[in-house]
């Protein structure tokens, strides 16, 4: 009798260990995605003041017309990116275009002095800082969900279960401060 509430109590110990570490790595797992969703969010944002700038800017430097495409078409590969890889390169480009444009609204005083420029300008650069959080919380998330994926016992469970390592949301070195828009 007391062989069997041994095993039972053993069993029992070992199915409680595997539904934490199950349920550990699903939570880690959707904080990623969660925090992924969050990056998606403020990058939408960004995507939608664009076209809203660029028409200002058209307005008053219409001859900058290649400037202004190249904005276009770095938002418009931005916007098509799927891996958090593929987006950190797409962003970097949508950042060297966006300083493109703030340094040629430089040579129009009309432009910088427009109400509604400076409003675009205010709001990109406060969803440039929300950007930046949320790129900051999901590289956190990351970490502690590859963390718990390699470490043991996880590592065992994150094999079994066909857990699988996440990205980080990485800038290149010359595009990790925020869109200058000083004038």
């Amino acid at each position: 009798m007391i062989p069997l509430i041994i095993i039972i109590v053993v069993i029992v110990i070992i199915v409680v260990i595997v539904i934490a570490q199950y349920n550990g790595l699903i939570r880690l797992r959707n904080r990623v995605e969660n925090a992924w969703a969050q990056i998606d969010v403020q990058l939408k944002r960004r995507y939608d003041l664009i076209p809203n700038l660029v028409e200002t800017v058209k307005g008053y430097a219409s001859h900058e017309k290649e400037t202004l495409e190249a904005v276009i078409n770095a938002r418009n590969m931005a916007t098509a990116a799927q891996s958090p890889a593929e987006a950190a390169q797409s962003e970097n480009i949508l950042t060297g275009a966006l300083r493109s444009l703030f340094a040629v609204s430089e040579a129009y005083p009309d432009l910088k002095a427009n109400q509604n420029f400076l409003e675009l300008q205010e709001e990109l650069t406060a969803t440039e800082g929300r950007i930046a959080f949320a790129r900051q919380a999901y590289n956190d998330s990351v970490l502690k969900y590859n963390t718990k994926i390699q470490q043991f016992p996880g590592v065992i469970f994150a094999g079994i279960f066909n857990f699988e390592e996440r990205e980080y949301f990485e800038a290149e070195e010359d595009a990790t401060g925020p869109v200058d828009v000083e004038f």
